[in-house]
């Protein structure tokens, strides 16, 4: 029997007009960002959704501090992705919900960072509606802001960058020409990418090859906000062989801008705070 057929994912709910051979109603699904990791930066609501939660699908990154909120006796099914290694394809993580919602469970689609910011909640959210299932969202704060808060990187700021774009790191295929690098590599402005420590070499080389100066400051902020966060900062020339000695991994985000270049002062005052508390 596959997971996707196992029948106690499929249980009928304790109440409701079964009995009468009347129809079940058709359940709902919240989607659900956990936040970067640290469960202090989990919403007001999202936490009491999580406490009244019955079924619950989560994702690799949602930490167990986070699931600890969840009730003893709720249902936990863990449909997580790693590179290379997926508890379910995405396709069957849709499908499942659908049945579940379809069966009259009322469940919680549970994601780390922000369901919408390459979380694709946006597909699953997508694959409900097409479903004709009813869903809601509730917004998480995305590790971009994380790393930048818990890092010292303002990843705005008026005298170094008005524009922050957000990209994956994930280039398909190998294929280095799957992002708009011109777009990228403008002056003034903040990217942050996501899942790229594989691709790091390649993210720095491309933006040097379309316009910034290979000393254009770079950082790489490993498990941000979590207790054993790791910040490397350096420039695009030197980020990718100092991650590499340093054996950086996942999950981790890299953040390219002049921004990166008050960070040594801001973590001074983020460590003074840090002894008062």
């Amino acid at each position: 029997m596959s997971f996707m057929d196992d029948p106690q994912w499929l249980k009928k709910p304790a109440r409701g007009g079964a009995e009468n051979n009347n129809p079940v109603p058709t359940g709902h699904v919240t989607l659900v960002g956990a936040g970067p990791g640290d469960p202090d930066l989990l919403t007001v609501k999202a936490a009491r959704v999580l406490r009244a939660a019955s079924l619950v699908l989560y994702d690799h990154l949602v930490g167990e501090d986070v699931l600890a909120l969840v009730p003893a006796g709720a249902e936990c099914i863990y449909v997580g992705k790693e590179s290379s290694r997926h508890a379910l394809p995405q396709e069957d993580i849709i499908e499942l919900m659908c049945r579940l919602a379809r069966s009259g469970r009322a469940l919680v689609r549970l994601k780390g960072g922000d369901c919408y910011i390459f979380g694709r909640g946006g597909e699953e959210a997508l694959g409900l509606a097409r479903a004709g299932i009813s869903f809601d969202v509730v917004p998480g704060i995305t590790a971009a802001q994380a790393a930048g808060a818990c890092a010292g990187i303002p990843l705005t700021h008026r005298d170094h960058a008005g524009t922050l774009v957000l990209a994956t790191g994930h280039l398909r295929g190998d294929n280095d020409t799957a992002l708009d690098w011109p777009l990228l590599a403008r002056p003034r402005q903040t990217v942050v990418f996501y899942m790229g420590v594989a691709t790091l070499p390649t993210i720095c080389a491309q933006l040097a090859a379309h316009g910034l100066p290979p000393t254009t400051p770079a950082a790489i902020v490993e498990r941000a906000s979590l207790p054993d966060q790791r910040c490397l900062t350096g420039t695009l020339a030197s980020l990718p062989s100092l991650a590499a000695s340093q054996g950086v991994k996942a999950p981790a985000l890299i953040i390219v801008g002049e921004v990166v270049a008050l960070q040594p002062a801001l973590i001074q005052g983020l460590a003074q705070a840090s002894a008062h508390h």
